[in-house]
């Protein structure tokens, strides 16, 4: 892929959220609606600090500007919407 979000920016892959759990308990929509989505950072900006390709980040559920790239989507947001991060 040859994007490189500008300003304070990450391209990240969300990970698709759960609908229903593991014995077949389906978990209503409304339930997930406060919790934070999260997905992996695919691509930074060379202004972005304390983030790297790779990590796992958190944001607001609706974070973020959608992009399809290479037939994949993808979410650009700001540095300032991730919540927080793991490796």
């Amino acid at each position: 892929m040859n994007f490189e979000p500008l300003g304070k920016r990450i391209l990240v892959e969300r990970e698709e959220e759960v609908k229903t759990t593991a014995s077949g308990i389906i978990i209503p929509d409304n339930a997930s609606k406060e919790k934070p989505s999260k997905g992996k950072v695919v691509a930074v900006s060379k202004e972005a600090e304390n983030v790297g390709v790779g990590d796992i980040v958190y944001f607001a559920k609706y974070a973020g500007s959608e992009v399809s790239l290479e037939d994949k989507k993808y979410l650009v947001l700001n540095l300032e919407d991730v919540l927080g991060k793991t490796k």
